[in-house]
């Protein structure tokens, strides 16, 4: 293993370092944006919270669709019905996570989750899967709350 590379410029001396490690040379984060305090060090904090709000409902898309075969294997008998509700979810969650920029996506992405609640009367896997989504949603709606207000 190699030693890191060292700066041949750089000194141990801490007088040496008087100008690059004053406070008045450190970069202060702006305090006001358009008028109103910064709740965030994020520099576009409405895009961050859609990424994270499209983040989860792709990810239940995807964990309800490779779900099926195990439900089915494991868990006996998971009827069409239940396999079709399974795939109607995950596409609508697809397709509430494409539109994440609309006011209406964050109340449809609830409205999924209860959907999915709802799933278990066809199957007690889907009632499992619905509560931990449920919170994992209720998680990204804490997060959205706080850094937009």
């Amino acid at each position: 293993m190699t030693e890191p590379q060292r700066d041949p410029s750089a000194t141990d001396d801490p007088a040496d370092q008087g100008a690059a490690g004053s406070p008045a040379d450190q970069s202060v984060p702006e305090e006001r944006v358009a008028g109103q305090p910064r709740r965030s060090g994020l520099r576009n904090p409405e895009r961050a919270v859609r990424g994270l709000g499209a983040g989860t409902l792709s990810l239940e898309a995807l964990v309800l669709l490779l779900a099926i075969q195990p439900i089915r294997v494991v868990g006996g008998d998971l009827s069409g019905a239940a396999i079709g509700a399974v795939v109607a979810l995950a596409v609508a969650a697809i397709v509430v996570a494409g539109m994440m920029r609309r006011p209406w996506a964050w109340h449809a992405g609830t409205v999924l989750q209860g959907l999915l609640m709802l799933g278990g009367l066809l199957h007690w896997s889907l009632l499992a899967l619905g509560i931990i989504f449920a919170l994992v949603w209720a998680y990204a709606l804490h997060v959205r709350r706080v850094i937009l207000g």
